[in-house]
């Protein structure tokens, strides 16, 4: 049997060593997460909203890339938690602001402390110096936008 010649490759492919170490990071995350009550999605979005000092509705929508109807799902459990404080704008009756509770704000910490150790656990085969390399590596490949890594030949986009 013939085989095919594999034409300029590298010799190392990254997409499954990637989809192993994101799978073995979010199940230890989701581990450390659940006994605070807390999930991944619950995680981002109290993150942007300490990070925003608060948020419309609308525009924690946009930002999460959610349906309207779903972040309101979302608020209603982190509401029901006293995560965060949902109350109408003084500027447009018709919004509603959302920032984060004191209580979120602790456990947010707490939750950033727990994932941190993760972290270290997941990525205890690096070294510091390995890991900030990662982290550059990683940040400069997700840099990109939709619209740009698709103009690079990717006939899926």
């Amino acid at each position: 049997m013939t085989s095919l010649p594999v034409v300029n490759q590298p010799p190392h492919r990254c997409g499954a060593l990637l989809d192993h170490l994101s799978r073995r990071m979010r199940l230890r995350s989701e581990t450390v997460l659940a006994p605070l009550g807390l999930r991944p999605r619950h995680l981002i979005a109290l993150t942007v909203l300490r990070d925003m000092r608060g948020s419309s509705q609308q525009d924690l929508a946009k930002i999460l890339q959610m349906d309207g109807t779903n972040v309101v799902g979302l608020l209603n459990e982190l509401e029901a938690a006293n995560l965060v404080e949902r109350r109408r704008s003084t500027v447009d009756r018709r919004r509603h602001v959302v920032e984060l509770t004191d209580v979120g704000a602790k456990q947010l910490a707490k939750a950033e402390f727990a994932l941190a150790a993760v972290e270290d656990e997941v990525l205890s085969g690096l070294s510091v110096e390995q890991r900030e390399t990662l982290y550059e590596l990683l940040h400069q490949a997700t840099s990109k936008t939709d619209a740009e890594a698709c103009t690079e030949g990717v006939a899926s986009c």
